[in-house]
């Protein structure tokens, strides 16, 4: 595939991606909304750059959707675009269901319209890939793992509406016969993560030598998936998936909230010790938990290892130690996304 239109590629996962296809040689074509979280500063080095193209804009913009589709003629199409914060539904669920619901149909009409236009090998060939999240399986117990067949039971406006998204998928192959693909992923970490999320916020507050919020009793357990890796599969999983079929991501590393909390304060003490000599565990304050804050999410990724010969290439040890020392690379990055209305403050209380 040699052109992709990619839709929320200045966000957090698709400009990881973004930056990753470009780099092989892909053209992208990048439509972004540049909501809170897009930011443009993450694409610096493809300025200018003849294998990307960006445009600002919304993919419920139908007109301009179909204006880029026929325009650049994309091999592909992958969604990125998404209201994606949990405590952020919470506060305001509207603007999740507009854009991860409404905006989603939009995007998929315009794709179903732009395929059947296609005839010979472009019409074959073309695939839309949905980015999606195991927060749509709801919480599990002490024992399992979500699976592809894992019935749908999702518990926040965020997950619900993830979940609406992907039924409009599913729909549209159906229906349709548009060929889509879905990927579910477990809790993504990495390079250029908005910093109201569990592990750049804790590198953020402990660097600040401030408060560690964790929710509840701490012990909420994720799958957590290096950034580099999630971007890895859903390339494998546009080259190779079957039509029409979900596969699920993961990084076979689930690990209880306080035990990311503290691999941080350990990772961060070696490296920037605070000027009073604190260990940095010293800053965690355990506060009222999250509304409806699922138990357990841990994902089965063996569909896409077995049929795709996809595993992550990074451990939890070596991903957050990674991601520590990006940060601390980068804190200029930082900076400049905190100048807007987020200060790390708690949402969706």
């Amino acid at each position: 595939m040699k052109t992709l239109l990619v839709t929320g590629g200045a966000g957090f996962i698709g400009a990881n991606f973004v930056l990753q296809a470009v780099s092989d040689g892909l053209r992208v074509i990048n439509l972004d909304k540049l909501t809170y979280a897009g930011n443009r500063d993450t694409l610096a080095s493809l300025h200018d750059r003849d294998g990307h193209v960006f445009v600002q804009g919304d993919i419920g913009d139908r007109a301009l959707v179909a204006k880029l589709l026929s325009e650049h003629r994309p091999d592909a199409i992958v969604n990125f675009a998404a209201e994606s914060h949990v405590d952020r539904s919470i506060d305001g669920p509207a603007e999740f269901v507009q854009t991860n619901v409404v905006g989603t149909l939009g995007l998929l009409e315009c794709a179903r319209d732009y395929w059947r236009s296609l005839e010979g090998a472009p019409r074959e060939s073309f695939r839309f890939l949905h980015v999606s999240t195991d927060e749509v399986y709801g919480s599990l117990g002490a024992e399992g793992k979500f699976t592809e067949s894992t019935p749908y039971a999702p518990n926040s406006p965020y997950s619900a509406s993830k979940a609406a998204s992907d039924h409009l998928v599913r729909a549209f192959h159906h229906t349709y016969g548009l060929p889509t693909l879905t990927t579910n992923c477990s809790n993504n970490y990495g390079p250029y993560q908005f910093p109201e999320k569990l592990i750049p916020l804790t590198i953020q507050k402990a660097l600040a030598g401030e408060a560690l919020p964790v929710y509840g009793d701490g012990r909420n357990i994720r799958d957590w998936l290096y950034v580099g890796d999630h971007c890895q599969a859903i390339r494998r999983v546009l080259e190779a998936g079957r039509v029409g079929e979900t596969y699920n991501v993961g990084g076979n590393a689930e690990r209880e909230n306080i035990v990311v909390v503290k691999s941080i304060c350990a990772l961060l003490d070696a490296r920037r010790p605070l000027a009073d000599g604190r260990a940095r565990e010293s800053l965690i304050s355990f506060v009222r938990d999250r509304p409806g804050h699922d138990r357990r999410y841990a994902i089965d990724a063996d569909k896409l290892k077995n049929e795709l010969g996809w595993q992550p290439s990074q451990t939890f040890e070596s991903g957050i130690a990674a991601t520590v020392d990006w940060y601390l690379a980068n804190q200029a990055w930082t900076g400049r996304v905190l100048d807007g209305s987020y200060r790390m403050e708690r949402l969706g209380s």
